[in-house]
């Protein structure tokens, strides 16, 4: 028996020697162009060995043939389909073989390879260096395609953390305006992406047509990626209309098709959807299943994405409810183990907490389920260790409150004093609080002055006029539209702006509307009744938010307080 087993074995290996012989063999009339074209379509349809075979005879071949430039090409197809440390070697040896090649090609491709790779793995600050520094040759080489693809990637990490708007605005531009930079690949993603911040900010109509082209597109074109893509898509949509049966079919079918082929960032999303399919057709217990295989999911890829908190505390909640606490106990450690790792990546957005489970209410939670579980005495003993640093917690916290408040409140009362005085610009009450913000003073490069005076000096008369007839109140303004409108070009404007009012075109249009604003809400009661949006809309800011970071970086508090002590003012 064993003979014959022996025997067939060294028949499967001669068969499998045999075969890569005769694909390398057929690879070798092939140019470098054509096995590129070989290679991603072997990518794109899920062919792994044949796509690694060519990538190592392309390397071969490169190195055998020292080509510096295509033996950097061959080190990067081959980092496709290892894990993260081996690729990066790969991408390491790129960097290493160009370092002294010239033309616009790299360091710029080497930082955006390296980019990609490490947010595939879920690491968006090493993503983000790197694509910054790509951004950074890329311009410094006018490489226009390379600036093009770091922008691009930027704004899918914008998107990642919910900034869609902002990332739609550069997708929508690459998408329409750009068709000599994107190839067709580059177009697609483009739609792929500007869809999905689309359904995110729920601008539905517009993500259906998106989709539909999509699917149209995917339809005529060759790889099985694409169609599934957009029915995940497709599937999403559903969803946001409510159509919840559709929803479910779509996105099943997408995720089954996302894991069979490793495309695990796809799969957690669709997944992430799919439990809110379920949730809004009342399947309470597919989304139970859908979630825990969403968990199942996380850890084994260690993928995450601000929404799975939204996982999370249903099940902890659903389990809950069941008064099942070990379950309860073990997804609020989940919850704690995602949300640190959420958090060490997005620093800014770590005071926003769950709507319904924030950290330290979790942290009270487990606690209360582990002295349940224990005996009375360690229950007494982490009982009062925890109130005493509750209390000292909520004795820190109480005095920082109140001491901003006094401060906050103290700035409010010198800048209406300043107004009452009469001193509309406040220049000598603003000093200090400036201090706290110094980005406000940045401005531009002084050294090198190239207005004539005369152009100057027309630009400061108009300056004048803008200011005097409050012409600053008007929306979408921007150093192009104003330069425009008095007859001179941005450089200039920029310049003169710079020089003579010492900031740069963002920070003197914001001023003039804050300015305005605290002058106004001291002397205009009605004004002062105003809901922050319409306030905001008067000023011509777009939305209330804008309008508010703008207040608080001017003046260092926030409107609200402004208002209050306005009022108290009057009503002493």
């Amino acid at each position: 028996m064993m003979k014959y087993l022996h025997l067939l074995l060294l028949i499967i290996v001669s068969n499998l020697f045999y075969t890569q012989n005769k694909f390398a063999e057929n690879l070798e009339p092939l140019r470098y162009s054509e096995l590129k074209i070989n290679f991603y379509d072997y990518y794109d349809h899920n062919k792994v060995q044949q796509a690694k075979q060519t990538a190592k005879y392309y390397l071969q071949k490169a190195k055998k043939e020292k080509n510096t430039l295509e033996i950097a090409e061959g080190y990067n197809l081959m980092h496709f389909y290892e894990d993260l440390p081996t690729a990066l070697k790969y991408i390491d040896s790129v960097a290493i073989i160009t370092k002294n090649v010239k033309g616009h090609l790299y360091p710029a491709r080497t930082y955006l390879v390296r980019g990609t790779l490490y947010q595939k793995y879920d690491n968006l600050k090493d993503a983000l260096d790197n694509y910054i520094l790509g951004l950074k040759y890329a311009k410094e080489q006018h490489d226009e395609r390379q600036t093009a693809y770091a922008n691009m990637n930027i704004a899918y990490i914008n998107s990642y953390m919910g900034k869609n708007t902002e990332a739609s605005k550069i997708f929508r531009y690459y998408l329409y305006n750009e068709n000599n930079i994107t190839d067709d690949y580059q177009h697609n993603q483009m739609r792929i992406a500007l869809t999905s911040c689309y359904l995110e900010i729920n601008k539905l109509d517009s993500a259906n047509i998106l989709i539909k082209e999509g699917q149209k597109s995917a339809f005529i074109g060759k790889n099985a990626y694409d169609p599934n893509l957009y029915s995940y898509l497709a599937g999403t949509y559903d969803l946001k209309m409510k159509e919840y049966k559709s929803a479910i079919i779509k996105l099943s079918n997408s995720y089954a098709y996302f894991i069979h082929t490793n495309e695990n960032n796809n799969a957690n999303y669709a997944l992430y959807n799919l439990g809110k399919a379920y949730r809004g057709d009342r399947n309470e217990e597919k989304v139970k299943e859908t979630y825990i295989k969403l968990d199942s999911n996380v850890q084994k890829f260690n993928i995450t994405f601000p929404e799975l908190r939204e996982a999370y505390t249903y099940l902890i909640d659903y389990y809950k409810q069941k008064n099942n606490t070990e379950k309860q106990l073990y997804y609020i450690n989940r919850f704690l183990k995602v949300d640190k790792k959420l958090d060490e990546q997005f620093q800014y957005l770590s005071t926003e907490l769950p709507k319904k489970y924030d950290t330290p209410k979790l942290l009270e939670e487990k606690e209360h389920i582990i002295n349940t579980l224990e005996n009375k005495k360690i229950v007494l003993y982490v009982s009062i260790g925890f109130l005493f640093t509750t209390v000292l917690l909520l004795s820190f916290f109480f005095y920082r409150a109140k001491k901003t408040e006094r401060k906050h409140r103290k700035i409010a009362q010198d800048l209406i004093h300043s107004i009452e005085e009469g001193n509309v610009e406040t220049p000598t009450k603003l000093d200090a609080i400036q201090l706290q913000n110094p980005e406000q003073t940045d401005t531009e490069d002084k050294t090198s002055k190239t207005t004539p005076e005369e152009v100057t000096q027309f630009i400061l008369q108009e300056l004048e006029v803008f200011e005097s007839k409050e012409l600053f109140l008007r929306k979408g303004i921007t150093s192009a539209s104003l330069a425009k409108s008095i007859k001179t070009n941005t450089t200039y404007l920029s310049e003169v702006i710079n020089t003579q009012k010492g900031k740069n075109f963002v920070s003197y249009l914001n001023d003039l509307r804050i300015n305005y604003a605290l002058n106004r809400l001291v002397k205009d009661r009605k004004f002062r009744s105003y809901k922050l949006s319409v306030i905001a809309d008067e000023l011509g800011y777009n939305n209330e938010q804008a309008f508010s970071l703008a207040f608080k970086k001017k003046t260092g508090i926030t409107l609200s307080i402004y208002i209050k002590e306005i009022e108290k003012d009057n009503h002493n």
